[in-house]
């Protein structure tokens, strides 16, 4: 009875002890996965820097396990659930791999829909915050973005009008952008970005949308003689989705100050940063295509306003589609509109 007294003092002595009780001085080691390789400018200036930012916001307290390129195993379209399920605790990924499971923020990714990534992503945030809480309930969602301008690349020939891509087999991203590339004639083929430089190599593809800024990671330079864009005056072809998304229990686990620092790297700000810093690697992204001699071809504004016509019915087809899910699709494609008005003035 004494020893146990004992013990049980000294334990008390210790956790009262200055600077050592309970979670005011805990740390925790996260594990962020994604499918971008390490040498990827999504990689190395959004990824990074957001790790070392919290990593000092936390006075050393919060540190990452940083896996780039699915080294942790799995495939891209299992990143959301892995970080749901607790497998690792933050992923970076396409909510469009799963092809209908966030119907609600496809919206963005509707043909011709944004001009500018960082307006855009502050757009997406708001819009998921007023709209759609519930959208990605199975995580704590930590940013919300989209990249910038989507362009076509291909190996066969130059586009230069809706009628080019006629049959060809063109490689998209999610299910918004491969009906988006339907409409215009292409032959749509659905795939996750790494898969597109063997794709490309084999001919399952001809040609491939992405924005410039992640080029030289899958070497579509390489695999490509041309590229064929739309200029910055108007609308952008499409872009694609992001979620930044943590696992609910690890985050509810962390003490209240590591807590808020997570939310002060979170949210709209953050979003808005994401797409700003993604859109801004465009233009070291586009410069080994020019460094190498490919044809670069810009659409005029008549060409633009043919493949909005064609398209059209995209947008119709996803209003409709939310209303049989129970959503009002007109609202919220209008919502998504008046937001990116809003945060791109």
């Amino acid at each position: 009875m004494k020893r146990r007294s004992l013990i049980q003092g000294a334990a008390a002595a210790v956790l009262g002890a200055p600077g050592l009780s309970g979670l005011a001085q805990q740390a925790v080691t996260l594990k962020f996965h994604t499918f971008m390789a390490p040498q990827s400018n999504v990689w190395l200036s959004m990824h990074k820097p957001w790790m070392e930012k919290v990593e000092k916001d936390s006075g050393g307290r919060i540190k990452f396990e940083a896996y780039p390129a699915m080294q942790l195993g799995g495939t891209p379209v299992q990143l959301y659930d892995q970080a749901r399920d607790g497998v690792v605790d933050i992923v970076w990924t396409l909510p469009g791999n799963t092809a209908g499971r966030f119907p609600r923020i496809e919206v963005f990714e509707l043909p011709f829909m944004m001009n500018n990534a960082e307006a855009t992503s502050k757009a997406y945030w708001e819009y998921f915050q007023t709209q759609c809480p519930d959208e990605f309930k199975e995580t704590q969602v930590l940013a919300l973005h989209v990249h910038g301008p989507g362009m076509f690349h291909s190996a066969s020939k130059q586009i230069k009008t809706s009628a080019d891509l006629k049959g060809m087999k063109v490689r998209g991203p999610t299910r918004q952008v491969t009906k988006l590339l339907g409409s215009l004639g292409a032959t749509p083929v659905g795939m996750p970005l790494p898969q597109i430089p063997d794709a490309l190599s084999k001919g399952t593809i001809e040609a491939c949308v992405i924005p410039w800024e992640v080029v030289p990671a899958v070497k579509v330079h390489e695999l490509t003689k041309f590229h064929s864009e739309f200029d910055g005056n108007g609308p952008a072809l499409y872009t694609t989705t992001f979620v930044m998304a943590m696992n609910k229990a690890k985050y509810d686990s962390l003490a209240p100050d590591l807590k808020k620092v997570i939310d002060a790297n979170s949210g709209m700000a953050t979003s808005g940063w994401l797409g700003k810093t993604q859109q801004g690697n465009d233009v070291p992204g586009r410069k080994p295509a020019v460094d190498r001699g490919n044809t670069l071809y810009t659409f005029p504004a008549s060409e633009r306003d043919n493949f909005i016509k064609l398209s059209s019915h995209v947008d119709e087809e996803w209003v409709a589609d939310m209303d049989k899910r129970g959503f009002k699709g007109k609202v919220l494609f209008d919502a998504a509109k008046a937001l990116i008005a809003k945060h791109g003035k």
